[in-house]
């Protein structure tokens, strides 16, 4: 079966804006509360997404609002499947060290959490390049 014919699939195209946080939020939120997930999980799989999204905005599209950003989810084997793909500058998530987070606090900084973030409120997130022009992140929440 394809991708696309499952009867879960659903996708949204955006303009990288910070104005269309929202409905990222919103479309990623009703599809995870349509699947039984509970507020709280719901909660936390909208922030994963948002601060992927965010990063996409900010890094991939140096806030340039012409950029798409893509987001496609599906629901398979009990996992909540998030793809979120741009075409937007490439990125390594191997450059990004883990954080240590006393020494973040006490320097009172603020933002550059959002790999951390995301990690830690999903079950698993793969960073990929489908082809030389696309990045794409997978967000995956196991329904238990």
């Amino acid at each position: 079966m394809n991708y696309s014919d499952s009867k879960y699939y659903r996708e949204i195209s955006v303009r990288s804006n910070t104005e269309n946080l929202l409905k990222i939020r919103n479309f990623v939120r009703d599809g995870a509360l349509a699947l039984g997930f509970t507020e709280e999980v719901v909660g936390n799989i909208t922030l994963a997404v948002d601060e992927a999204s965010t990063n996409i905005i900010k890094h991939a599209y140096k806030y340039s609002p012409e950029g798409e950003i893509i987001i496609q989810t599906d629901f398979a084997d009990k996992k909540y499947i998030i793809k979120i793909i741009d075409a937007g500058n490439h990125f390594d998530p191997t450059s990004v060290p883990v954080p240590d987070l006393k020494e973040y606090h006490k320097q009172k900084k603020v933002g550059g959490l959002g790999m951390f973030l995301m990690k830690k409120l999903m079950d698993e997130v793969v960073y990929d390049n489908p082809d030389e022009r696309m990045n794409q992140v997978t967000l995956v929440k196991y329904l238990t």
